[in-house]
């Protein structure tokens, strides 16, 4: 199911990219051959364009060429779904072959310099369709530079107008494709909110069943979150949704019985083999939630062992999903340092100690290694969250 809705997201992400392609294509090949037409064909010859008009031809038909030998290319990229890179090509294919063109004219030629298609204009207008910054600096920067370099070239002051209309047009393009990012942004800001508000609805419902948990999951992300920083593995993005994750850890426990989950005493082994099984019960749970099933792994391995010996699998070592191996230490951390229905907290110190202790047999020795460079951090989480809960 987690494969599948993974599957489906990308699908859906492809199928607005590939749109998105499709128009870009229909308004390049439109807008190129259009205006060559008009211009070198149905436009009266003028001064400065008919001389060189014999001169470029040879060159234009190599460009008109390359620029339709794409198209089958394009068509397969589309068809087998990487459409992503197609904007890029055109757009590099274009704009070296005309820098090239233009140079090899007008070097040395006393003539004034004429070139250009409206179809670069199309371009940087139309970056913003694409939500992608990385093509927009691209096309802006990549107009702008053939107009520098052919300018330097052929000495010709005439170019300081295209590279001007190039760069109002750049700004207008950010412009438009600044709002669409921030309104994206927003809206992904506001579903996120929402889905923190849930997420923490539930773990209520869940700490109602066990007092003795109360504030156990906010700290555990909390705490996991800070040592998944200090790997440097995760983006801004992946840091959130593995935060929701860690909220959930044990949403399992909602399908224990309370009075398993709240016995003063020791366990026996049918109860103990009960509670281990509220990670494949969490998992189970959340797994149509695409933002949460991409952390699964989270939930459902946090009791695993570096050793083997942990549940609901047995995993070891690198087996075990890295998110998992720093949600387990963190886990660890809260509850040794947690009042429980069968005992007291222990301090921190102790509970150090004991991460320590476990260091290459319940934990990723690694990860116990940057435990110690973040364990002040903890010792701050640790008395903000208790001393929020005594108010």
């Amino acid at each position: 199911m987690k494969i599948m809705m993974k599957q489906s997201l990308h699908l859906s992400l492809i199928q607005e990219e590939k749109r998105a392609t499709i128009w870009f294509l229909w308004l390049f090949y439109i807008v190129f051959f259009v205006y060559d037409i008009f211009y070198n064909f149905l436009l009266p010859n003028t001064p400065w364009n008919a001389p060189m008009m014999i001169i470029t031809k040879p060159f234009d038909y190599v460009l008109y060429i390359i620029m339709i030998a794409l198209l089958p290319f394009s068509f397969y990229l589309i068809k087998t779904n990487n459409p992503k890179s197609i904007k890029y090509i055109y757009f590099i294919c274009y704009i070296v072959l005309n820098i090239a063109r233009d140079i090899w004219v007008y070097e040395g030629k006393d003539v004034p310099y004429s070139s250009g298609n409206l179809v670069e204009i199309v371009m940087v207008l139309f970056c913003p369709i694409f939500v992608n910054k990385t093509y927009f600096y691209l096309v802006s920067g990549g107009v702008l530079l053939k107009y520098i370099i052919i300018g330097s070239v052929i000495r010709d002051s005439i170019v300081i107008l295209p590279l001007l209309i190039v760069i109002i047009l750049s700004i207008i393009s950010y412009i438009i494709l600044h709002r669409f990012m921030s309104y994206l942004e927003a809206v992904k800001q506001e579903y996120d909110n929402r889905l923190e508000g849930i997420v923490k609805a539930i773990i209520q419902t869940l700490e109602m069943k066990d007092p003795y948990t109360r504030g156990h999951s906010e700290r555990v992300a909390e705490y996991a979150l800070s040592l998944a920083k200090a790997t440097g593995s995760l983006n801004k993005e992946e840091l959130r949704y593995y935060y929701f994750a860690c909220l959930l850890h044990d949403v399992g426990k909602i399908r224990i019985p309370d009075a398993i989950l709240t016995k003063p005493g020791k366990l026996t082994k049918e109860e103990f083999d009960l509670i281990k099984q509220h990670p494949v019960i969490g998992a189970k749970a959340v797994e149509d939630v695409v933002e949460i099933s991409n952390n699964l792994g989270v939930i459902l391995h946090h009791h695993e062992r570096w050793d083997g010996k942990g549940y609901p699998n047995g995993l070891k070592e690198k087996e075990i999903p890295f998110l998992a191996r720093i949600t387990s230490i963190a886990d660890a951390f809260d509850a040794m340092t947690s009042s429980r229905a069968y005992r007291d907290a222990l301090t921190n110190e102790v509970a150090y100690n004991r991460i320590l202790e476990g260091k290459g047999t319940q934990f990723d020795p690694e990860l116990v290694d940057i435990f110690i460079q973040v364990y002040p951090t903890w010792e701050e989480i640790h008395y903000k969250q208790h001393h929020e809960q005594t108010k």
